[in-house]
């Protein structure tokens, strides 16, 4: 027998998927990885399995919607640590790029570079620097979530990271 909960909360996600899944798009960027509707999907999961330990729920939309944004920070505030054996030659190449121009720059700007020469990257090539040198994921979880080859996603990978050391060399050769 459904509760009164159950019933509130399915009639608000059929008739607000859609608003919900623009919601978390507007809330997060994304990546190869974090998909709007996998919050949504996971936050449903646990609304409705728990639905019979609330009390009763007057306001839906609010409910649903700080159970979303809690769910959000959850997700950015988890982060994979990068193994140290993950880190080929490439990475450790721009690495160095980065800490000669540190003699041109500080800190702030030699960030400030990076940011601006991986947002001219072609997204697949942003996206694969993203997914994998800062969110920490492998090329084995990305390739399940987007069904792209782990050869292709290495070889976007290391085309990036080859265009992105060039664009920092060029810039700090000014």
């Amino acid at each position: 027998m459904e509760t009164e909960n159950s019933t509130k909360l399915k009639d608000f996600f059929s008739r607000e998927y859609d608003s919900l899944r623009r919601y978390v798009g507007t809330k997060i960027s994304d990546t190869a990885i974090r998909d709007a509707e996998d919050i949504i999907q996971d936050v449903a999961l646990k609304l409705f399995s728990g639905a019979d330990r609330y009390g009763p729920i007057n306001n839906v939309a609010g409910f649903v919607y700080k159970s979303i944004r809690n769910r959000i920070i959850d997700v950015m505030r988890t982060s994979k640590k990068i193994n140290s054996l993950d880190i080929d030659n490439d990475l450790l190449d721009l690495v160095d790029v980065l800490h000669q121009s540190a003699n041109n720059y500080s800190s702030e700007e030699t960030v400030l570079l990076l940011k601006e020469c991986i947002d001219q990257l072609k997204p697949a090539y942003k996206d694969i620097i993203i997914a994998v040198d800062f969110e920490g994921y492998s090329y084995r979880e990305i390739s399940k979530n987007t069904e792209i080859s782990i050869g292709t996603l290495m070889s976007r990978r290391h085309r990036a990271l080859g265009i992105l050391y060039t664009k920092i060399e060029q810039r700090i050769n000014r």
